[in-house]
């Protein structure tokens, strides 16, 4: 379940940046950024699962501030 989620954030992240880079419109950074965040909670969760305690702290800490710059710059 996990690694199903991860690819389907690594894919809607690979294609939001492409598109802003193609574009040359950044209004969709925002949801880039949400949904990095996302896939570093999964890999935070399967990290947790591997026993790697730091690690994974370290990605939910990720996750929590990606989440944060998202709503923020959703906001401004």
């Amino acid at each position: 379940m996990l690694k199903i989620l991860q690819i389907v954030f690594a894919i809607i992240v690979i294609s939001l940046s492409a598109y802003g880079l193609i574009t040359r419109d950044y209004q969709l950074n925002f949801l880039m950024i949400f949904f990095l965040g996302l896939f570093m909670l999964t890999l935070g969760i399967k990290e947790f699962q591997r026993e790697r305690k730091a690690y994974s702290w370290l990605l939910i800490g990720v996750f929590l501030f990606s989440v944060y710059v998202s709503i923020q710059s959703l906001v401004l």
